[in-house]
C-alpha cells in the first residue's frame, strides 16, 4: 500500500496536520495495513478541529471503502462500509423510499465518522442520535475483527468515541422510511430569544432547526429564523447549480458591519407571515453543500465553531452566552440553534436533552478568548461542547463534562492497550493519558 506524505487539516482550516496518509479501496487492503503499520482511521475531515488530524503520523483514509454490502428493500435494514457518505446514501435511498435516520449538516460526512461522532440531526428531539439506528458494526481492532452490537460495552465505546476503539470496517443501520421525495418547508421569523425556545419546545414536525442572528442585541436578542419539516409529495424542484469559493476571503469579508447587514437582510427575507416552500430533500438537509469550499470564505487563517448543550433547565444560561456573543461583534453569519431529545448511543456522545447553539468565528486572536469564556460559561450550566467542532477546549474541561468518560477510557484502554490510534484531539485534551 502506497503512503503519501500529506498536509491536511480539518474543516475548520485553522488546525493543519503533516503526515502519511494512506487510501485503501479493499477491506483486504486495509486489514494488510492494519497488520503492519496501524494508524488511526479518517474520513472526509469534515470535523471542524482536530479530531480527523495525526501530525507527524500516519493515517488511512477511508473513504474508497464506500461500498453497499447489503439491503433489505421491505425492512430498510442497510449493511454499507464505514467510508460510504451520507449525502450519497440520501441519494441513492430516497428514491427507494428511505432516508438515513440521521443527518447532520453536511453529507460528505462518512458512515464511520457519523459513528465516530454520534452525530445529530434536525431530527434530534425525535429520533435521537445517528448511534441509536446502528445495529451492529465491524470492528477492526489489534485483536482482529470483532462484531459489536448495541448491548456491548465496547460498542457503546466506539459510538461517539472518537475512533479510538478501532477501524470501523462496516456498520447496519435501521433506515427511515419516507413519506414524499420532497420536504415540505416551513420558515416563519421569530423575533426574540424566548419566543423562539417556546416555538421549539412546541414544535410537533419531525425536523426543526433555528437560525440566529447572533448580531442582534437588546430587545431584538435571539431573534431568527425557524425551519419546520416534513418529507412529503411533490414535483422535485430542479436542483440548484453548486457554487465554489475560488481564492481565500479577505479579511474585511466578514467584519462586523457586513455581518451585520448580511443578517438583517437573511432575517427579512422571509415575509412576516412565513412561507411554506418545497425544497430537493439534499438542498433541506445540508444547504451549504451547495457551496464547495465554503470554509474558505474566512480566509487562510480559517475559523472556529463554538457548540455547546446547556439542560433544559439552563436556558437563561444560553442566553446570556448568546448576549455575550452578540455584545462581541465578532460572530459569522452562520449560527444555529436547536432543541434536543435525551438519545445517545455512546459514552462520549453529546446529546442531552436541553437546547444546542452552534457559532462560527474567524479564526483571530479576540475570538478565541471569547471561545474560551463561552466554554466556562458552559461548563457552570452543567452543559458539554460538542467534540466534532473543537478545536480549543481544556482536557479537564471535557472530561468533566462527560460523566462516563472513566468508563470509556477503560474500554479504550483494553481494545488499544499500545495506543494505536491516538489523534491531536485526544493528545490535545489528554483523554489517554
Amino acid at each position: 500500500m502506497r503512503w503519501n506524505n500529506t498536509e491536511y487539516a480539518g474543516w475548520g482550516r485553522a488546525l493543519r496536520a503533516t503526515g502519511d496518509v494512506a487510501r485503501p479501496e479493499r477491506q483486504s487492503d486495509l486489514a494488510a495495513i492494519l497488520a503492519k503499520e496501524p494508524g488511526p482511521a479518517i474520513g472526509n475531515n469534515r470535523s471542524y478541529g482536530d479530531a480527523s488530524l495525526n501530525s507527524g503520523g500516519r493515517a488511512i483514509a477511508m473513504t474508497r471503502l464506500n461500498r453497499i454490502l447489503a439491503f433489505e428493500p421491505a425492512t430498510g435494514v442497510l449493511t454499507v462500509e464505514g467510508g460510504m457518505q451520507l449525502g450519497e446514501l440520501a441519494r441513492l435511498f430516497a428514491p427507494r423510499g428511505w432516508l438515513p435516520p440521521v443527518m447532520p449538516g453536511t453529507g460528505f460526512a462518512t458512515v464511520g465518522g457519523a459513528i465516530a461522532m454520534d452525530v445529530h440531526g434536525k431530527n434530534h428531539h425525535g429520533a435521537g442520535s445517528f448511534g441509536q439506528h446502528v445495529t451492529a458494526l465491524t470492528l477492526l481492532t489489534p485483536k482482529g475483527r470483532r462484531v459489536l452490537t448495541p448491548d456491548q460495552p465496547l460498542f457503546r465505546a466506539t459510538m461517539g468515541g472518537l475512533g479510538q476503539t478501532g477501524v470501523i470496517i462496516d456498520a447496519t443501520i435501521q433506515l427511515l422510511a419516507r413519506s414524499g421525495d420532497v420536504m415540505l418547508v416551513t420558515e416563519r421569523r421569530v423575533p426574540d430569544w424566548d419566543d423562539f425556545l417556546h416555538r421549539l419546545d412546541q414544535s410537533t414536525a419531525t425536523y426543526t432547526v433555528g437560525w440566529i442572528d447572533a448580531t442582534a442585541t437588546g430587545s431584538n436578542l435571539g431573534r431568527g429564523i425557524l425551519e419546520e419539516a416534513e418529507t412529503g409529495p411533490g414535483l422535485i424542484p430542479a436542483p440548484k447549480r453548486a457554487k465554489s469559493v475560488p481564492i481565500d476571503a479577505p479579511h474585511m469579508a466578514l467584519s462586523p458591519p457586513v455581518v451585520r447587514t448580511f443578517n438583517r437582510l437573511y432575517y427579512r427575507r422571509v415575509p412576516e407571515a412565513g412561507r411554506t416552500s418545497v425544497k430537493p430533500i439534499n438542498d433541506f438537509f445540508f444547504p451549504l453543500d451547495r457551496i464547495h469550499d465554503w470554509n474558505r470564505l474566512y480566509g487562510k487563517r480559517g475559523f472556529h465553531q463554538f457548540q455547546c448543550v446547556v439542560p433544559v433547565t439552563e436556558a437563561g444560561a444560553l442566553r446570556e452566552i448568546l448576549a455575550r456573543v452578540a455584545s462581541s461583534g465578532l460572530a459569522s453569519p452562520l449560527a444555529v440553534l436547536k432543541r434536543m431529545g435525551a438519545g445517545r448511543a455512546g459514552m462520549m456522545s453529546f446529546p442531552t436533552e436541553g437546547y444546542t447553539l452552534a457559532i462560527d468565528f474567524p479564526n483571530r486572536a479576540e475570538a478565541r478568548a471569547l471561545i474560551a469564556g463561552l466554554e466556562d460559561m458552559t461548563a457552570e450550566a452543567g452543559g458539554r461542547l460538542y467534540l466534532a467542532k473543537d478545536a480549543l477546549a481544556e482536557g479537564r474541561t471535557i472530561r468533566a463534562m462527560y460523566p462516563e468518560y472513566d468508563d470509556w477510557a477503560a474500554e479504550v484502554a483494553a481494545a488499544d492497550p499500545k495506543r494505536l490510534y491516538l489523534t491531536d484531539m485526544v493528545r490535545r485534551l489528554e483523554l489517554r493519558p
